[in-house]
C-alpha cells in the first residue's frame, strides 16, 4: 500500500461516528428556531431553564451535595437574578441535562434558555446562538496519559497514535488542525478514537489511568481537577493541542437582555475557594477502574471463557457482559467469597440462585448459570420494553442486579416525573439514583459497562475464531 493511500485511510478513520449510533439521544437537528424568551418572559414564568451538560463533571449531584462544576455558578447567577429583580418576583432554575453535542440545538428549538457547558463548545456558523462573555479565557486543551507511561515531548511524537475522545470533545477539531500539519510533513495523523457516548470526558480519564485508553486530550481545567481524585493521572501540560478557546455559556441572539445580565453577572463572579470541597470528598475513593485486560487478567478470562459463553448464549447475553460482571464482582477468580453469601465467580447470593431454580453455586457452572438465569429473569420481567436501547437496557438490568428492581423502576419514575429520559440509565435515571442512594450503584453499572467496553475494543484476540477452534481439536 503506498504512503499517501495510508494517510488517506488513516484520516477517514479520524471522522466521529455517525449520530444515529449514539445514545445519548436523537441526532443533531438545527430546526427554525422557537422564539426566544428574554429575560422579562423569564421572570413573568418564574423559571429560568438552563441546559447542561449531563456529565457529571458539569453537573452532578449526590445525595444533595453539588459537585458539577456548574452548579455553583448558576446558582450564583440565579441569586443575582433575584437580586436584581424589580418586581420582587423570584426566579427559581430548572436544569435540563442533555449530551454535549445536543445543547446548542436545544437551546436553538427554545427547550432551554441558557446553556452552561463546562467545557469548551464552539457555537458553529450561521446559528441563532451567541456565546457569554469568557468564563476564562484562552484555555488549553493538553494531552494526559497515566504515569508510568512513555512520556512525548513533542506533538509530531503522536504521529500514527490514537487519542481517546468523549463525542463532542473539542479537541476533535484540534487534533484535525494538527493532523493537517503533520499531512504536510508526509507524517501519519494522531488517530482519534471517538469513544461510546455512554462515556463522559471523566469516564475517558478514569480509563486512562487504568492503562485501558493509552491518552486523551482535555481541557486542562478539567484535568487539573479530576487529577484530584485520580492520582495516577499525568498531565502533559507541554503537550498543548490549542489554547484559542474559551470557555463561555450560550444564550440565543433574539434574547439580548438576558445575554447582557449573563454578561455583567460573569464579569463580577468569582468561585469560591472550597467550591471543590464536595467533588473531592464525594469522589475520592470512586473512580478506581483497572484494566481488565492485563496479562494475569487475560489468563483468567481465558480459563472462564467457555462456561460464561455457554450460558451467554443460553439466556441471549452478549458474552463480555458477563465477563465484565465477573470482574467487577470477583476479579474473575471463581473462589472468591463476598458479603450476605456471594459466592463464586458472579457473586451471586444463594437466595437469588434458588429463585431461579439453580443450587449448588460453589461449582463454577452452577454459579454463571445462576447468574445469567437471574440477569435474564430481571431483563425479561422488568425491563422488556422495546423502548430500551440494548445498551441502557443492560445498564437497567445490572442496576436492579445491585439495588433491586423495584427501587430502579422507582428511580425511571422519578426520572419520569422531572422530566428525565427514564428509559436511559447512563446520566439520566442514574441522577436520581446519585441523589436518592448516592454513587455506589452507579458507580457499579459504570465500572462494568466500562469493563464492557474495554472487552469488546479487543473481541477480535478474546473469540479465537472457529478455524483457530477446529485446528485445537
Amino acid at each position: 500500500m503506498t504512503r499517501p493511500l495510508l494517510i488517506l485511510l488513516c484520516l477517514l478513520a479520524l471522522l466521529p461516528a455517525t449520530a444515529s449510533a449514539r445514545l445519548a439521544g436523537p441526532p443533531e437537528v438545527w430546526q427554525q428556531p422557537a422564539e426566544a424568551r428574554d429575560l422579562a418572559q423569564i421572570r413573568r414564568s418564574g423559571v429560568l431553564k438552563v441546559l447542561v451538560n449531563q456529565s457529571r463533571n458539569s453537573s452532578g449531584e449526590v445525595k444533595g451535595e453539588q459537585v458539577g462544576v456548574e452548579y455553583h455558578r448558576v446558582r450564583a447567577f440565579e441569586q443575582y437574578l433575584n437580586r436584581n429583580a424589580r418586581d420582587g418576583r423570584e426566579i427559581k432554575l430548572k436544569l435540563i441535562p442533555k449530551s454535549k453535542d445536543q445543547l446548542l440545538p436545544a437551546l436553538q428549538r427554545g427547550e432551554g434558555d441558557l446553556v452552561a457547558p463546562g467545557e469548551l463548545m464552539y457555537q458553529g456558523v450561521g446559528t441563532n446562538v451567541s456565546a457569554s462573555a469568557p468564563l476564562r479565557k484562552d484555555v488549553p486543551l493538553v494531552l494526559v496519559s497515566r504515569q508510568g507511561q512513555r512520556r512525548y515531548q513533542r506533538l509530531e511524537q503522536l504521529s500514527g497514535r490514537s487519542i481517546a475522545l468523549p463525542v463532542g470533545s473539542a479537541a476533535g477539531e484540534a487534533l484535525r488542525q494538527v493532523n493537517e500539519k503533520l499531512a504536510g510533513r508526509k507524517l501519519a495523523p494522531i488517530v482519534i478514537e471517538w469513544v461510546d457516548p455512554t462515556l463522559a470526558v471523566e469516564d475517558v480519564l478514569e480509563m486512562v489511568q487504568a492503562g485501558i485508553f493509552p491518552l486523551t486530550a482535555v481541557e486542562q481545567p478539567i484535568a487539573e481537577r479530576w487529577a484530584k481524585v485520580m492520582p495516577k493521572l499525568r498531565l502533559d501540560k507541554h503537550l498543548v493541542l490549542d489554547r484559542q478557546g474559551d470557555l463561555t455559556w450560550f444564550v440565543r441572539r433574539d434574547a439580548p437582555t438576558l445575554r447582557a445580565s449573563v454578561d455583567r453577572f460573569l464579569a463580577e463572579y468569582r468561585a469560591p475557594d472550597d467550591q471543590d470541597a464536595a467533588f473531592q470528598r464525594v469522589y475520592r475513593r470512586l473512580y478506581k477502574v483497572h484494566n481488565p485486560l492485563a496479562r494475569t487478567e487475560r489468563q483468567r478470562l481465558e480459563r472462564v471463557r467457555p462456561v460464561l459463553q455457554r450460558y451467554a448464549d443460553q439466556h441471549d447475553f452478549d458474552w463480555l457482559n458477563l465477563a465484565a460482571l465477573a470482574y467487577k464482582e470477583s476479579s474473575l477468580n471463581p473462589g472468591a467469597r463476598g458479603a450476605s453469601g456471594a459466592t463464586g465467580l458472579m457473586q451471586i447470593t444463594p437466595g437469588a440462585a434458588r429463585s431461579v431454580g439453580v443450587g449448588n453455586i460453589q461449582k463454577l457452572d452452577n454459579n454463571v448459570q445462576a447468574s445469567a438465569k437471574y440477569l435474564a429473569m430481571l431483563r425479561r420481567n422488568f425491563f422488556a420494553s422495546s423502548q430500551l436501547e440494548e445498551r441502557e437496557r443492560m445498564a437497567f438490568v445490572l442496576a436492579a442486579y445491585n439495588l433491586g428492581p423495584q427501587r430502579v423502576q422507582g428511580m425511571r419514575a422519578e426520572a419520569r416525573r422531572r422530566g428525565l429520559n427514564p428509559n436511559q440509565w447512563f446520566f439520566q435515571v442514574e441522577r436520581i439514583a446519585a441523589e436518592q442512594a448516592g454513587m455506589g450503584v452507579v458507580s457499579y453499572v459504570n465500572s462494568v459497562n466500562k469493563y464492557y467496553l474495554a472487552f469488546d475494543r479487543e473481541r477480535y484476540l478474546l473469540e479465537p475464531s472457529k478455524k483457530v477452534t477446529k485446528a485445537r481439536k
